[in-house]
């Protein structure tokens, strides 16, 4: 068992340095195992390789996939990632209350992105009735 771990920990430390180095076909190698296990660093990344074509082709179906099954088990970045998807419509069709969602779970971990993106839906009514104490209290949180 230790070995095993030892081995997915170096995978996936390769993996997670291969798509900072801007590798990205070394990284779709490495975590794409991983992301199918459930990792959800994986799984994030290779969303973000997907979506963006990085190492791969453009692959929306994958991208959506591997960012909603990190973001359900907790990941800030891929719940930010998800609320995006939703919000602009990207690889999964619009819906505005899913992207306060998702932001909202995000920005309750504390992520500063999510709670100004949360803060401007409510200060512009967009997938959440125009609520500027809101708007106000979400700003105050990530630091404005």
């Amino acid at each position: 068992m230790s070995d095993s771990m030892n081995e997915m920990d170096f995978e996936l430390s390769s993996g997670i340095a291969a798509f900072e180095g801007k590798n990205f076909s070394r990284a779709a190698t490495l975590l794409s195992p991983l992301a199918e296990n459930g990792n959800t660093e994986a799984q994030y990344r290779m969303a973000i390789m997907a979506q963006g074509g990085l190492g791969m082709v453009v692959n929306e179906l994958m991208a959506y996939k591997f960012m909603k099954a990190a973001a359900e088990a907790g990941h800030p970045m891929a719940q930010h990632g998800l609320g995006f998807m939703y919000l602009e419509g990207e690889c999964i069709e619009q819906n505005l209350t899913k992207a306060v969602d998702w932001f909202k779970r995000a920005a309750e971990q504390g992520l500063a992105g999510s709670q100004t993106t949360l803060a401007m839906m409510y200060e512009e009514g967009r997938g959440v009735e125009k609520d500027l104490d809101e708007a106000k209290r979400w700003y105050e949180k990530a630091g404005f």
